[in-house]
């Protein structure tokens, strides 16, 4: 049986409520990770999988930047956030940002369960006392920013967050073993993809929006 769907989130108890929750929809051959390293291999190995659950602050994933990570790289699966933090503003963020629906870690299982099969239909889903608040908030800027990261490719992706990282192009084309100039041609075409005039504005951007959730924590559930 082929495997649809990963949960990955470093909680062992949270991984196995969630796949209660979504067994009915999902069925049973559902993937586990508690890494985002090894989330990025079971996408590997596996080519048909259609959906993953994303903690915020697993192992390897710092705030939205697994996020953007999956949707620049595996673009045909739907990403989820699961997450301990209900703050609109970050939901609002993980939206932008191509997540596909947004479940605290608070949700009753049976909502959970309603929330895949509208997820799995092509609707993005948020919860209902929170989604008024979600949509009034005004993020024009970092819906920009996230319109213009797809347009990356995940060469260019990569480039971003080490350029990001403070890496110069020296040491950013000893980590893809090619040329100082093969890097400068990719900071230029990444520069003028994202609209900005130099690698400390983007540098500093990407940061902003990816950022540690600061403060998130395992809540009861």
């Amino acid at each position: 049986m082929q495997a649809r769907a990963i949960v990955a989130d470093d909680h062992p108890l949270f991984r196995s409520a969630l796949k209660h929750a979504v067994l009915g929809t999902l069925g049973d051959n559902i993937l586990e990770s508690a890494s985002f390293d090894e989330t990025l291999d079971l996408l590997n190995i596996h080519q048909n999988i259609e959906l993953v659950f994303l903690d915020l602050n697993m192992p390897g994933n710092h705030g939205l930047t697994g996020l953007t990570v999956l949707r620049n790289h595996y673009p045909d699966v739907l990403v989820v956030i699961v997450s301990a933090e209900e703050r609109s503003e970050i939901i609002k963020k993980a939206i932008d940002f191509g997540s596909s629906g947004y479940i605290p870690k608070s949700t009753p299982l049976p909502v959970i369960t309603q929330a895949v099969v509208q997820i799995l239909d092509g609707q993005i889903w948020v919860p209902e006392d929170m989604l008024s608040d979600v949509k009034h908030l005004d993020n024009s800027q970092y819906k920009t920013f996230a319109t213009r990261l797809e347009l990356l490719t995940p060469h260019q992706f990569r480039v971003l967050q080490l350029m990001a990282d403070g890496l110069l192009n020296k040491q950013i084309a000893h980590e893809f073993q090619v040329s100082e100039s093969t890097i400068k041609q990719h900071v230029s075409a990444v520069l003028n993809k994202l609209g900005f005039n130099n690698r400390t504005q983007a540098g500093v951007m990407f940061k902003s929006v990816m950022s540690t959730i600061e403060g998130e924590h395992m809540s009861d559930f």
